[in-house]
């Protein structure tokens, strides 16, 4: 078994953690009071990943969730503290060599107004709406753009 590589980020309400894992099977997210357990296989070859995780702060195991995609699994960890910033997700300072920031979606929420406190509630009503493990099905969403490009064809000069 080997981890599986991650990003985090920090909000005001829930810390969010991404696994890296592509055609994920087996997913087992496991919450508690001070730390996580996330296992799983992936890609054709059923790598098996472990990352046990004690976490900087307590969370509410009951309210935290996770949302698996065919290319990561994405878990919504609910802070028990809401408006106290984690400087680092594991309660060590060691650096983990499969764990980094998500800059992407870093935000220095401290300095802000109160817009992000319900990012849980956004995040829950997320994943409610995209229902089961099920992606919506892509297929002929390449068709729509093509006709959009043959109808800029005919379109006429300019004068």
């Amino acid at each position: 078994m080997q981890p599986a590589s991650a990003k985090w980020y920090d909000r005001r309400d829930s810390v969010f953690v991404e696994f890296c894992v592509e055609d994920s099977k087996d997913v087992k997210v496991k919450f508690d009071k001070s730390k996580f357990d996330f296992s799983c296989a992936s890609g054709t070859e059923n790598i098996k990943h472990h990352n046990a995780v004690d976490l900087f702060g307590e969370i509410n195991p009951k309210e935290s969730k996770h949302r698996r995609t065919d290319r990561s699994v994405l878990c919504c960890i609910l802070k028990a503290e809401a408006g106290k910033s984690w400087p680092r997700l594991t309660k060590d300072k060691a650096k983990c060599n499969w764990l980094s920031v998500d800059f992407n979606n870093w935000k220095d929420w401290e300095d802000d107004s109160d817009e992000d406190l319900s990012s849980f509630d956004k995040f829950s009503e997320m994943m409610n709406s995209m229902g089961g493990d099920d992606l919506p099905d892509l297929d002929g969403a390449d068709d729509e753009h093509d006709s959009v490009d043959s109808e800029n064809d005919k379109m006429p000069d300019l004068e």
